[in-house]
């Protein structure tokens, strides 16, 4: 118990609430880097980061006939800029503001050959502070850091073992850096009612084509001001009758605020097996929205994919 315990480390949102706060926007600068050097990909799935080895990356961006790579790393605390050329900058994550994060990012890239240009304004943040001119944000507490990204690398594992039991459209486990979650979506393959969009510092086209088509999608965020704890949730789009009262696991409950399912990271901490605890939250919320809203689950769904063995197919699939 224990040792389960240790490999889900604690996140007590206020203990390190002005250092998420400070991550959320630096984060914000290395995806708009990759918003702008990446094609646009159905979905916005163009410009997420991924959990890595040592932090959080962006992966491989074209760039100029090579690729440029941004990664966190959080193990050794710098922010990493690589080439394939060869080339490598870095400096320290350490206590500094938004306004230097952004300032010594561009600094790199020059020394790389990297001329990109970023919208300033952070995404998803309401009355938020241009990059360039906010010197308000500037907390790093490495330790805690830390303790979020050995969180995500669980987390990850379990969302990516979660999306293997499933045929139909889903997305890759992606840390979308806007709304600062750890996240992966699964769809029906119909179409959805055009979204209402006003989500803060978005354009309601980016929104809209975002929930194009109707999903079911879960993740983890660490909390915010308006929710100040670390959670994992589970939501659908649209939201079918009955999807609120459907039953989420132990622990789980309906935010009617929130319009999703929450289920506490604690909770998950404290169970006996903390992966088989988010994997169940996980698949109720998904029936729930699959069943509510009607979805051919026989033809989308799958067993849960096990190293090392081809997927057998189906009955039908063997007279063909």
């Amino acid at each position: 118990m224990q040792l389960e315990r240790d490999l889900w480390p604690d996140l007590p949102y206020p203990a390190w609430r002005d250092t998420i706060a400070t991550l959320h926007l630096w984060t914000q600068i290395a995806g708009k880097v990759r918003l702008s050097l990446t094609p646009w990909l159905n979905h916005s799935w163009q410009v997420p980061l991924y959990v890595s080895t040592r932090g959080l990356t962006t992966s491989p961006m074209p760039c100029a006939g090579e690729l440029l790579e941004l990664e966190f790393d959080f193990l050794h605390h710098r922010l990493c800029a690589r080439s394939s050329r060869g080339e490598e900058r870095s400096f320290a994550l350490e206590p500094r503001t938004v306004a230097d994060f952004y300032a010594r990012v561009r600094a790199v890239l020059r020394e790389l050959g990297v001329e990109v240009a970023i919208n300033e304004h952070p995404a998803e943040l309401p009355a938020a502070i241009p990059f360039a001119d906010d010197r308000i944000h500037a907390s790093y507490d490495a330790a805690a850091v830390q303790r979020f990204w050995r969180a995500l690398t669980r987390i990850d594992t379990v969302l990516k073992r979660f999306r293997t039991g499933f045929l139909g459209k889903a997305s890759p486990v992606h840390f979308f850096w806007g709304s600062f979650d750890l996240a992966v979506t699964r769809f029906s393959g119909r179409r959805a009612p055009l979204h209402p969009g006003g989500v803060p510092g978005l354009a309601d086209a980016v929104t809209r084509e975002a929930y194009s088509h109707e999903v079911s999608s879960a993740g983890f965020w660490p909390g915010n001001e308006a929710f100040p704890r670390a959670a994992f949730y589970s939501y659908a789009y649209p939201e079918p009758p009955g999807f609120n009262t459907a039953a989420g696991g132990a622990g789980a409950y309906y935010d009617t605020d929130l319009g999703e399912f929450i289920l506490p990271y604690e909770r998950v901490r404290d169970a006996v097996d903390p992966e088989e605890a988010l994997l169940e939250f996980l698949t109720r919320t998904y029936v729930a929205a699959a069943d509510n809203g009607r979805w051919d689950r026989a033809a989308l769904e799958c067993e849960l994919g096990v190293p090392g063995r081809v997927r057998p197919l189906g009955p039908e699939a063997a007279r063909s």
